[in-house]
């Protein structure tokens, strides 16, 4: 079942999109932190792409990439970020568009994912092209994802209900 509001609002759906990206962003991150600490540390894995993105945007504005010791945070910045501006659109388009949250937002998650980890993010050097990546990196980004877009829908329904 799609749930609609009676009337879209885009302020509202701005609003409520935005704190739901940023909660599904620390579910997201939650996911990962239980998922690394289950598995051997990868001395040989590369650098995150959003430590990759925050030393872009770094050189960019002031000419000098993030301190080393400052990255873990500048990457999480850089997540947190982009997850809120994610939760803005999709909640504006779940507004007027009620069925873009089908499937609880799993829809949307894997939109994400299928956008973002194997097109934009490889494209932009962030990352090895898709093809270059082992399958099971795949499925953690997929589920990641897919927890990212369910964590938004559930967030933004509650939060829109109480609005």
């Amino acid at each position: 079942m799609v749930h609609e509001t009676a009337i879209p609002d885009l302020v509202k759906g701005a609003v409520v999109g935005l704190a739901a990206g940023l909660i599904a962003s620390l579910a997201m991150n939650q996911f990962q932190a239980v998922v690394q600490t289950l598995s051997p540390p990868d001395d040989d894995a590369d650098e995150p792409a959003t430590e990759k993105a925050a030393d872009r945007v770094a050189v960019a504005a002031t000419g000098e990439p993030v301190a080393k010791s400052s990255k873990p945070a500048a990457g999480n910045a850089v997540h947190y970020a982009f997850g809120a501006l994610l939760g803005v659109a999709y909640g504006v388009a779940a507004e007027y568009r009620p069925r873009i949250t089908m499937g609880y937002g799993t829809v949307f998650g894997t939109g994400v994912a299928a956008v973002m980890d194997e097109g934009a993010v490889p494209a932009a050097g962030l990352a090895p092209a898709p093809w270059q990546t082992p399958a099971g990196a795949h499925a953690y980004a997929l589920v990641s994802h897919l927890i990212f877009g369910a964590v938004t829908e559930v967030s933004r329904r509650l939060l829109r209900s109480a609005i």
